[in-house]
């Protein structure tokens, strides 16, 4: 080598080794995009809850090749949405892009759209716009959405909590209802304002019942003038003879007097039959009951999704009266062995004979189960185990320090269940941020009882509208009055 190069400049090194191995342009996508879709073999997986993305991340080594559809860009952790309505938690903090979570999976993609139709003979999903998607293997989760029992013109005044949209409108609800009480100038207004009825005493009921009661006793309690939220009135309604009625007999007793301590109202053996802008129409033993309240929010029952009852009429598939599809043991539609179905969806019985519930790890084990049997049936015609869910219990938060759980047959309440609660969902959460954020919003809640994301926003059907509706007496006069000084300021 010359002398002038024996010591070359390092910028010259660093040119040199660019202008090397720099693909041409437009080459450097298209080797990206090979390097992505490494295999051959399509699986094409609708929805990117519990189930679809446990199967996504299960196929992470797989010779196939992903596309995930979902009308939703996020994962969204359904277990804490009662706390986004409720104010404790914001949106970002239980939602996770599907993107984001997915990046560094070189064998799937993610594309926004919703499907609404399928041919199970060409083996093709059409979406919304229009868009076809040809499939080697379809797994099936678009999970469930809320059933008002034939009765949808409820929807507009009772609101459940199947969406971060949903959650979003329940504490506009829920806290809109405190402020048009404030400013209420007859007594029965005022009372129908700060009376809350949920439908439906499960697992969300029950943890909506206990949020709402701590916001009123805790949070809001010295935060009005003219009205005293902890006044406010909560009633959860049931059905069945028991709240919590999938649990053990004891577990559902305890977490009863447990909420009924916090001051919830549990009717149960009650039918619903009427829901308005005004209250609630209910019939029991009794007879039939008017209740006027504001504030109506829905937790009763679940249907299949829009496309699950679709893909049920394309492919003949036997379903319940809920809409579920009927499955085979290894979570296939019968005589369609390329198309799984997971999560709220699928129709499926434990070894014992019982339907497995419509529950967030049936959806994790179901979709992780999926992946393991389709990449089986790549290495060759194999006889597969049947899925089975390995259940490791149910857990219910009714308050602060305050829950229910069944773990492998034990079954714990109070301080020690709620401790079990809190790490369980904060390990369950896609993102570390996010159960960093959540962990640290968790603590100031229980040492302060202040919730940070109590924000009213956009609007909601049973918002004050009309002028006969606001209250025209001085909001000072109101105030002396309702709420009187213990005693005289020095300074008067």
């Amino acid at each position: 080598m010359p002398a002038r190069f024996a010591n070359p400049p390092k910028a010259f090194i660093v040119r040199v080794e660019l202008n090397d191995f720099r693909h041409p342009p437009g080459l450097a996508a298209h080797v990206r995009t090979n390097k992505r879709m490494t295999g051959t073999h399509k699986v094409v997986i609708l929805g990117g809850g519990f189930g679809g993305l446990y199967a996504a991340k299960a196929l992470k080594s797989a010779p196939v090749s992903i596309t995930l559809i979902d009308r939703r860009n996020y994962h969204l952790f359904q277990p804490l949405m009662y706390q986004v309505a409720t104010g404790s938690l914001s949106p970002g903090e239980i939602a996770a892009p599907l993107r984001g979570v997915l990046r560094h999976q070189r064998n799937a993609r993610v594309l926004l759209g919703e499907a609404v139709d399928i041919d199970p003979a060409a083996r093709q999903v059409t979406l919304a716009d229009g868009a076809h998607f040809e499939f080697d293997s379809l797994i099936v989760a678009t999970g469930s959405q809320t059933s008002y029992f034939g009765n949808d013109h409820w929807q507009e005044w009772a609101p459940s909590l199947k969406s971060i949209e949903e959650a979003l409108t329940v504490r506009h609800k829920i806290f809109y209802a405190f402020e048009a009480a404030e400013r209420a100038a007859e007594p029965e207004e005022r009372r129908a304002w700060l009376t809350f009825i949920i439908v439906g005493a499960g697992t969300t009921g029950l943890e909506l019942a206990g949020g709402l009661a701590e916001i009123a006793r805790e949070t809001l309690r010295h935060d009005f003038r003219s009205i005293h939220p902890e006044e406010a009135r909560i009633i959860l309604m049931e059905g069945a003879p028991r709240a919590l009625p999938t649990y053990p007999a004891d577990l559902s007793a305890k977490a009863e007097r447990l909420v009924t301590k916090l001051g919830v109202e549990v009717r149960t053996n009650v039918r619903v039959v009427g829901v308005d802008r005004e209250g609630v129409t209910l019939q029991s033993g009794s007879g039939t009951e008017r209740l006027p309240a504001r504030t109506v929010l829905w937790a009763a029952g679940v249907v299949a999704s829009d496309f699950g009852r679709r893909l049920a009429a394309r492919t003949g598939a036997e379903t319940d009266t809920a809409g579920r599809i009927r499955v085979n043991a290894d979570l296939t539609i019968p005589g369609h062995p390329n198309i799984y179905i997971v999560g709220d969806l699928a129709l499926a019985w434990r070894a014992d004979g019982k339907q497995l519930p419509g529950v967030a790890q049936v959806a994790m084990q179901g979709g992780a189960y999926v992946a393991k049997a389709l990449v089986e049936r790549l290495n060759g015609p194999a006889e597969l185990p049947p899925f089975r869910y390995f259940d490791k219990g149910d857990m219910a938060v009714i308050g602060r320090a305050a829950a229910v759980a069944n773990i492998f047959g034990l079954h714990v309440s109070g301080w020690p269940a709620w401790i079990m609660w809190l790490f369980i969902h904060l390990m369950y959460l896609v993102q570390f941020q996010s159960r960093l954020l959540v962990f640290i919003q968790w603590g100031f809640e229980y040492l302060t009882f202040s919730r940070g994301a109590r924000l009213i926003t956009g609007t909601a059907d049973s918002d004050l509208a009309r002028p006969d509706e606001l209250s025209s007496a001085p909001p000072t006069s109101r105030r002396l009055e309702s709420r009187p000084l213990a005693s005289t300021p020095k300074f008067l």
